[in-house]
């Protein structure tokens, strides 16, 4: 198995003192840290508009990570395709590539909150064949010389430093299918080990469609803390309590605290997290690769939105020494 630390998002709850600054300049500290540590790639993930600020700019930060490290993989996790101007997204996405020396994985979903789509005036129900459009055109436009786009030649430059791994995301059976098609890999998620089985199914659904397995990458994120339960539940709390609160949110502008945890929502928060002792998370993590196989690229989503730099840095060493070490 391959080990990805993520997924990097920035964001500040309301009773988070530190500053935007201070919170990407962190972030960066952490993608050196995993780097040292072991980890094979990094992750960042995507939203606007968003009251804790939540990160909107992937490919700028993802080429301040990459200046900042020499061998991890920086990988989206994942940009929202549908909202960019797909030559651009070329352009940008080659030049991070070459930033990084060929480190680059490009990570696209189809994005769903309502308020994106409409205020970058993009229709929500083209969802499916602007992705489409969209990984055609990166195909084109990272190849050899030029290549026909919407009835031009176009020659985009600069061609990236590697071939760009295109993984895809999504939930739904089509998202999956389609990544099997046109992708170089899928990326998904779960919480826990109770989603094994469905991304078991997901995997296969994918290899049918593709018709082979051959440069094709499964990956998952999958929440983890190596320790006790009462250190992170806050954390946690607020980064599975933020997507229903901003399902519906537009144009809020005061960051809000979740609802106080009571036993019964405690206790389904704690079956949808990887979360004990180190014997504990291996075993937990060992029931994924033998589930889904060695191929996997499992990233732990352990970058907890408000949690201090210092619980961070160490959790990123709990995670390699006593884990990834022995898997």
């Amino acid at each position: 198995m391959r080990f990805g630390y993520g997924l990097i998002t920035c964001q500040r709850p309301p009773d988070d003192a530190r500053t935007d600054a201070d919170l990407y300049r962190e972030a960066v500290e952490r993608t050196v840290a995993a780097e040292r540590a072991g980890f094979d790639s990094a992750w960042v993930s995507e939203h606007h508009f968003l009251d804790d600020g939540y990160m909107p700019s992937l490919l700028v930060t993802a080429a301040a990570l990459a200046q900042a490290t020499s061998r991890i993989s920086i990988g989206t996790a994942v940009l929202l395709a549908p909202l960019y101007d797909p030559l651009h997204l070329a352009e940008d996405a080659a030049t991070v590539d070459l930033i990084s020396g060929g480190r680059f994985i490009l990570g696209i979903g189809a994005g769903w909150r309502a308020e994106e789509f409409d205020l970058f005036g993009v229709a929500q129900n083209e969802r499916a064949k602007l992705m489409n459009r969209t990984v055609k055109t990166l195909r084109g436009a990272w190849s050899d010389g030029r290549f026909g786009f919407d009835g031009h030649m176009v020659n985009v430059t600069p061609k990236p430093a590697h071939p760009i791994p295109i993984w895809m995301g999504g939930f739904a059976a089509g998202a999956v299918k389609r990544a099997g098609r046109i992708g170089d890999g899928f990326l998904g998620s779960t919480s826990g080990t109770s989603g094994i089985e469905a991304f078991a199914q997901a995997k296969q659904m994918a290899l049918e469609a593709r018709g082979h397995s051959d440069g094709f990458t499964f990956a998952l994120h999958v929440p983890v803390y190596v320790g006790a339960w009462d250190d992170v539940k806050q954390h946690y709390h607020y980064l599975r309590w933020k997507y229903p609160d901003m399902a519906t949110a537009r144009g809020s502008a005061v960051a809000k605290s979740p609802p106080p945890l009571t036993p019964d929502i405690e206790d389904q928060l704690r079956g949808t997290i990887i979360c004990g002792s180190s014997d504990e998370v291996v075993a937990e993590v060992t029931q994924f690769r033998d589930a889904l196989g060695d191929d996997t690229h499992f990233i732990f989503r352990s970058d907890f939105p408000g949690m201090p730099q210092d619980q961070q840095l160490e959790l990123i060493d709990r995670l390699a020494s006593q884990v990834i070490a022995r898997l």
